[in-house]
Parts: structure tokens; sequence; C-alpha cells
């Protein structure tokens, strides 16, 4: 029964094949078909079946779990690790640093230079210490009538404490000069007039001082210091300064503020033309609030500086506002940075900074502040590259009161030695200052430092002919050069325009017809050193002043030593 079955299936497919066979030969004609490109199957034409096949065998055989033991077996080991050390690495030898030294050198026109600087650690928190240096000279200019040496001490000693919340230190010392009205005007006098001069003129004074600084309170710092200075003139000056620095918090912001106290008196026995004698004095408070502004590239401090000022001898008060206003911009990083500012201040004259700036001064002098009404700056700095550095600014100085340096008049009646034309007095007057700065700084390494400065000035007076002893043009070059480990050498020099100065020979009563004004040549001094290290605590040196051998004068007839050698050694040490 199935065979049969079979054999009717096959013969029905058999038949409808031939009948679709015929159809088709009937329908379809013959056509010609062009390949142009073979079929190339690619990657992308593959699609794989993302699905995983389930087993639904139930014959699976489950994995068996083994279990694994390990027996530990001791062995004996002779083997050592060796411990690890750190790679040398090349590095410079440190530098001993001693905390004292001493110096000593001798010189032409039997010059003698000394230091000392000592500094002892009592413990942790404390330090004592002190200083003394002596310069002097014997003197030896040429074509000169009276002595020209001179001699420069100073002792200074301090003890400081490092506290927990502040530290606190004193100082005190003493200083003693003395110097020669060597400058005889020789169209005026001679030799007889000379012989009959003593023309010494000693200045001494001694200071005490203060300082406190807090780590965290409202005062920051503080200091105080009291100086008596005089001279064998019978002068003598009294000042005391304090100054505190503190912050006031005002809505969440600081206001930085520094309040002084400063006064000064004095008396010198006698002014220049008669026999009556100079009293001066006067105290000054002052408050300085600023408030520091930082956004960006931007830094402003806004203040300003408050004064009274009561003039003790004339019974005269006084109050001034000045400005205080300070202001930086980034224009490029550190390559250039844009600043500027106007301040002011009243500035606090004294013999003893008249004698430490021009030490021919005469005993006669009238002492009073100069009220710089404002200061205005503006300049640029930055960077050439990471070892040029560069500073350009210009000033406007408007001054009150300035002190300027003038030579005394000769007098035909002279009765002191300061009185022959020998010596320098202080005027006043009003004047305006516009003034351009450069500077530029290269520090190439540790080994080689080179500095150029320089500025012009131009002065607008108002009562005063000239701008007495002022140069019109000053610079100075300074250069410092590590040779080797034990050679180091360095050079400076110093140009100064020229200057004005006004003389004449005159008696008590006459009137003063004004002289001729006298200029004073412009000079350059050039100087160097070299020195060679013995061992880390001997040094020695040689230094060479004034190498052009020029035979300048600094003031009106008072010519500077020519050239200047001098040799000797630098110890440093610790106790």
């Amino acid at each position: 029964m199935k065979i049969k079955f079979l054999i009717f299936i096959i013969t029905i497919s058999s038949s409808l094949s031939l009948v679709a066979q015929e159809r088709a030969k009937d329908s379809l004609d013959d056509q010609v078909v062009n390949v142009v490109t073979p079929y190339k199957p690619t990657i992308s034409d593959a699609f794989k079946i993302k699905d995983t096949p389930k087993l639904q065998d139930s014959n699976l055989v489950k994995k068996k779990e083994v279990k694994y033991n390990i027996f530990s077996i001791p062995v004996a080991s002779t083997f050592t690790p060796a411990k690890g050390k750190a790679a040398n690495v090349d590095k410079a030898k440190s530098v001993k640093l001693y905390d004292n030294y001493a110096s000593l050198g001798f010189g032409t026109y039997t010059t003698i230079l000394g230091e000392v600087y000592l500094n002892h650690e009592l413990s942790n928190t404390e330090n004592v210490g002190g200083y003394f240096s002596h310069h002097s000279s014997q003197g030896g200019i040429e074509d000169l009538l009276l002595d020209d040496d001179f001699s420069n001490t100073h002792l200074n000693a301090h003890y400081s404490q490092k506290l927990r919340d502040f530290s606190w230190k004193v100082n005190g010392g003493f200083d003693l000069m003395t110097y020669n009205w060597y400058g005889l005007p020789q169209n005026f006098f001679g030799q007889t007039e000379a012989d009959d001069i003593d023309p010494s003129h000693t200045f001494n004074s001694f200071y005490l001082g203060g300082k406190l600084k807090f780590d965290d309170a409202i005062i920051n710092d503080g200091s105080v210091r009291f100086r008596r200075f005089g001279d064998n003139q019978d002068s003598g000056e009294n000042r005391f300064v304090a100054k505190a620095g503190f912050d006031i918090p005002v809505q969440d912001e600081i206001i930085k503020t520094e309040f002084y106290i400063d006064y000064i008196g004095g008396s010198f026995d006698e002014n220049y033309f008669s026999n009556e004698a100079i009293n001066y004095g006067n105290v000054t408070f002052g408050l300085s609030p600023s408030y520091q502004l930082t956004q960006d590239d931007l830094t402003v401090n806004l203040g300003l500086r408050l004064v009274y000022l009561n003039d003790t001898e004339l019974s005269d008060n006084k109050f001034f506002i000045y400005p205080n206003i300070k202001a930086s911009y980034r224009l490029v990083d550190e390559i250039l940075i844009a600043y500027g500012g106007i301040t002011g201040q009243l500035q606090q004259n004294s013999y003893y900074d008249f004698a430490n700036e021009n030490p021919f001064v005469s005993p006669t002098l009238f002492i009073t502040p100069t009220d710089q009404r404002y200061n205005g700056f503006l300049g640029l700095k930055g960077k050439l590259s990471n070892n040029v550095s560069y500073n350009v600014k210009g000033n406007y100085f408007a001054e009150e009161n300035k002190a300027l340096f003038k030579a005394n008049d000769a007098r035909g009646d002279a009765s002191e030695n300061y009185q022959y034309g020998n010596s320098f007095g202080v005027v006043y007057d009003d004047v305006t200052t516009f003034s351009v700065a450069g500077e530029l700084n290269i520090d190439i390494n540790r080994n080689f430092t080179l500095g150029i400065k320089g500025e012009y000035f131009n002065y607008s007076m108002d009562d005063e002919s000239e701008a007495w002893n002022l140069p019109d043009v000053t610079g100075s070059i300074f250069m410092d050069v590590q040779i080797s480990e034990q050679w180091f050498a360095g050079a400076s020099a110093v140009y100064v325009g020229e200057r004005k100065d006004q003389q004449d020979l005159v008696a008590v009563l006459t009137p003063q017809n004004p002289s001729s004004v006298i200029t004073l040549d412009s000079y350059f001094d050039a100087n160097a050193h070299v020195g060679y290290k013995i061992n880390d605590q001997l040094s020695v040196f040689a230094k060479v002043n004034n190498i052009l051998n020029q035979d300048y004068q600094r003031y009106l007839n008072f010519p500077v030593q020519g050239f200047q050698a001098l040799a000797g050694a630098t110890y440093q040490f610790d106790f």
C-alpha cells in the first residue's frame, strides 16, 4: 500500500514539472545578459545571528566539583636579599653660612676701613648681636690750604625675642663723625687766613629704639625711636618717632592703617650773619588708611594721608590732606605691567639728615618741614626674558619749602671757622620737578649680574634762580661676577650731571647783590673690586676707586680724593 502511494506522488510531481516547463517555454524569449563587474562579497554582507541556541537535552552531565589541597613543606633557604640604595645624584657642595664676620682694610690716603658684625642665638627664640664700622682717612688732596681728613664710626647693639603670639626687638647705638670745612675759596682767601682756621667739625649722636610685631591681632606692628644729635659747636637736636600699623575690619573688608607721631626740636647758637640763636621744633600726627582692591590683573590701593602739624616755636597749626593712590595692571602677564599713582606727604627735615647728606653744612641752619603736595608717577615694568627685567618711569613732583644746599657767602669779617665761604647753608623754595627714569637689570645666573640706571630732571623754581646743587642727569652701572669658586669681582660707575651754585664775598651789614651763578662740571666716577676666597672662612680683597683719577668737585670748592686703592681681608666665624 505504501509503495503504491509513493508511485502516485512521483507521477503527479513529474506531470506538474513538465507542464511548468512547457509554460515557461511559451512565455519567455531569449535575452542577452552583460556582466559588468563580478560580484565581490564583503564582511558587511554577512549578518551574524545574535541568538544563543538553547539546548533542551535533559541528559546533560553536571560538572563535578573539584577541591584542591596544598600540603606546605618547609624548605631551608640561605638567600638574603640586599638592602636597596638610593641612586647617587651629582649636586653642588652646600655652602656653609656663618653668623658673624670681621673685615679690615688699608689703603692710600692712609685710609682705614673696618667692619664687625655679630649675631648669636641664645636660644630658639632669643638673639643678640651688634655691628661696628669705621672708615677714616688722613686726607692728602692736592692744592688745599686746610686739612681734609675725615672719620666715620658707627656702633650698634640689638636684642630680639620671638614669643608665641608676637616678637619684639630693642636696639641702641652711637655714631661719631668728624669732617673738615676744607673747601676754602682761594679766589677770596689765601694761606694767611687758612692759618687762623680750625676746620674740624665733629658730629655725635646716640639712639634707642624698639619694634613689636604681632602674629594675629588688630595691631600688626609698632616701633619707637629716640635720637639725640649734636656737634662740637653747641648745636643739639632731639627727635622721637613712634609708629603703629593696624587693620580695621569694615563689612568683611580690611582697611590697613598706619598712625605715627613725629617730634623734633633743636637749636643752634647763632645764624650765619648774626649772633642770634636759632630754635626750631614741631610735632606731627599722621594717619594713613588704605584699601586694596584686586580684580583679575588689576590691583588698586586707595588711600589718603591725614597730617596735623603743630609748630611749637611759632605756635602755628596746620592740617594737610594728601592722596595716596597706587594702581598696577598686568597687560601681558609678567612681560608688561603698567603702574601709576599719585601720593603726597609732609617730609620732616632734620639736622641729622642734612649732615649725613652733606657733612660740610654750617651749624646755622633753619629747619622746617617740606610739604610734598603731590607726586604723580606713571611707568611700565616687566621682563624682556627670564633673565632681563626693565622699569621705565616718569615723575612729577610739586613741593613747597623744598630744602636746597647752597654755598655760604664768604664773610670779610669772619669770626667763625665756617664763615670763610667753606660751608653750606640750606635755602627753601617751592619747586616742581619733572623726571624720567629708566632701569635695566640682567641676572643671567648666580655668577653674573648687571644693572643700569639713568634719570633726567627738569626743575621749575619760584624764588631761587636755580635748583642749587641738584643735578640735571644721573646714571649708574654696576656688575658682579663670580669668576670661579674662589675668585669674585665687581665694578660700578656713577655719572652726575652739571649742578649750579652761587657764592660771593660780603660784609655783615652789606646788602647782598646777586652774584654770578657757578656751574659745577659733571663727573664720572668708576670703581672696581676683586676678591679671592682662601677657604670657607677667610677671603682677601682689593678695591680701587676713582679709577680715572678725576679731581671733580662734589660740592663747590670741595674736590674729592683722586685715585684710591685699598686691600684687606674678611673672616667669617661662629661662636
